[in-house]
């Protein structure tokens, strides 16, 4: 067989980005003329879009059409609703079956893209249960025995469905994996494998990220047919509109004054504070409340209700400083969020993309401070490298940048 050609297409709107794909794909510039259902249509325009983004101009007509496609495009680009309008699209709502299978590497964002779905749906009828671990078995049984087209879960849960035969896959036309680069990793991988065997052989694959390895790239051969690839080249990926910059703290202790320091600037607008661990999460929301500061915090290990709460808190502007892991890096979208502390560096170059990417949501301004160690220095030097781009030292005016 021989290579496919690649083709160079450069983009005119938003994102100004060079777009590597694996055949000419059409550029379809509005919603209008992507000859969507007219109530699907209404559900967009009412969502608030006007024009399709650029991933969103080049992937929702393929998808439609049924062809297995690997889109990778800047956070913030609107990735989920370039699958959630191609799945509304494809959907026989008169059919009370289960057609798509979404999977998410977190319960936020499987909870996240129902929402959508169901925003996007909201003039189609749409039945679009989120199927996520840490909540009442009971829901899960009614819902599914119910019936609903769209089902968006985490891996785990939504196998667990499937082999008791409560989520019946005869109907599953379509997987959609989110953050498909985390999905494939390690942790992920066997249960994914788990769920495909059960689906349909000739269901349609789509796989989407900010970030795609090439090791995860060559995997997609098992379980894809041809294809279309439409991919941002590397250095592309830092995001328009959000400045980088680093604080130098000799000593980890030096971390949390200059913290302090700043907490003004946050709650400006909204932040969220990343560290690399829960202990550490849980440790700076209790020094940074000791000293009478306001702060939310997130991590995996607390009950599902209690996550959402805070995110109810968090979505809604109650709550304007949210420190978490990494649980939040991928793929939560609160749009008034325009600054991000690494508080500790990731501990890889993909995290730092999906981190930073929380803020300056779809083109808006938004402002990325890294803290960094002595012994940071080189793990900040090989980020900058690795996308080409520049962190340069935090200046004395951060908040008239935010």
């Amino acid at each position: 067989m021989s290579e496919p050609r690649v083709r160079r297409v450069v983009t005119e709107d938003l994102s100004n980005v060079e777009f590597e794909t694996s055949e000419d794909v059409e550029v379809i510039s509005t919603f209008n003329t992507m000859g969507l259902r007219e109530e699907l249509l209404r559900g967009i325009y009412a969502y608030g879009f006007e024009k399709p983004s650029a991933i969103q101009q080049r992937s929702i007509k393929p998808i439609v059409k049924g062809r297995d496609v690997i889109a990778q495009a800047q956070s913030g680009t609107g990735k989920t609703a370039t699958f959630s309008i191609a799945i509304l699209q494809s959907l026989d709502t008169t059919l009370r079956d289960t057609q798509v299978l979404c999977l998410s590497p977190t319960r936020e964002l499987a909870v996240q893209i129902q929402k959508v779905i169901l925003a996007l749906g909201d003039f189609m009828n749409v039945q679009c249960h989120a199927c996520i671990g840490g909540t009442n078995l009971g829901e899960d049984l009614r819902k599914l025995d119910y019936g609903q087209h769209v089902v968006s879960g985490t891996p785990g849960r939504v196998f667990d469905m499937i082999r008791r035969r409560v989520l019946r896959t005869r109907s599953i036309k379509m997987l959609v994996l989110d953050e498909a680069d985390e999905m494939l990793n390690k942790g992920f991988k066997e249960q994914i494998y788990d769920v495909y065997r059960y689906l349909p052989p000739a269901t349609q694959v789509v796989l989407v990220s900010a970030t795609l390895p090439h090791e995860i790239l060559e995997m997609t051969s098992k379980f894809m047919t041809d294809p279309i690839r439409i991919l941002v080249k590397r250095d592309e990926l830092t995001l328009e509109g959000i400045k980088q910059f680093f604080v130098a703290v000799e000593r980890e202790e030096w971390k949390f004054d200059t913290l302090c320091d700043l907490y003004d600037t946050l709650t400006i607008t909204q932040a969220v504070i990343f560290c690399n661990t829960k202990r550490k999460v849980d440790w700076l929301t209790e020094k940074m409340r000791e000293a009478n500061f306001t702060v939310s915090s997130m991590h995996g290990d607390m009950p599902q209700k209690e996550r959402d709460a805070i995110m109810k808190e968090f979505r809604s502007g109650q709550s304007r400083v949210l420190i978490s892991t990494d649980v939040w890096a991928r793929g939560i979208d609160v749009q008034t969020v325009s600054l991000v502390i690494n508080y500790d560096l990731p501990n890889n170059r993909e995290l730092y993309i999906h981190r930073i990417g929380r803020s300056g949501r779809f083109g808006r301004k938004g402002v990325a401070i890294n803290f960094v160690k002595n012994d940071d220095i080189r793990i900040l030097r090989d980020i900058e490298q690795y996308y080409s781009t520049q962190i340069d030292e935090m200046p004395m005016n951060v908040a008239d940048l935010i």
